[in-house]
């Protein structure tokens, strides 16, 4: 009982409760929106998905699946699994004709990420 007792005040103690003194930094982003900006951001930290999200953006329509294996060295499983993780972060999305998707890149989210990283940008520049 007495090393609970000690490892909870110890917690408390550690964490800020009980202290009575606000933390002199606060981040500006809460929880939520730290999880959905690097969810976005680690979609993008693959060379793989980059070059995708390349070839998606240069052209204004939609591209099939196939067309997107046929463009790199890659085997149509490994692109489908860099396809959904760019999907599952909403930076592409794509719509059925027949048997084939056809992909396009989401230019809202892409301003979403280009905003996050010009935020975080702007704070470093306004630091120094």
């Amino acid at each position: 009982m007495f090393n609970r007792q000690a490892t909870t005040a110890l917690s408390n103690v550690t964490a800020g409760v009980g202290i009575g003194v606000a933390p002199k930094f606060t981040p500006t982003l809460n929880e939520d929106e730290a999880v959905d900006q690097a969810r976005l951001l680690k979609a993008l930290a693959d060379p793989t998905r980059l070059r995708i999200l390349s070839l998606l953006s240069r052209h204004e329509g939609e591209v099939c699946v196939f067309e997107i294996v046929e463009s790199f060295t890659l085997e149509q499983p490994t692109i489908s699994h860099h396809l959904r993780i760019l999907l599952n972060a909403g930076l592409v999305d794509y719509r059925k004709r027949g048997l084939y998707s056809f992909y396009y890149v989401d230019k809202n989210k892409l301003k979403v990420v280009s905003t996050i990283i010009n935020s975080l940008a702007n704070n470093l520049i306004a630091a120094f």
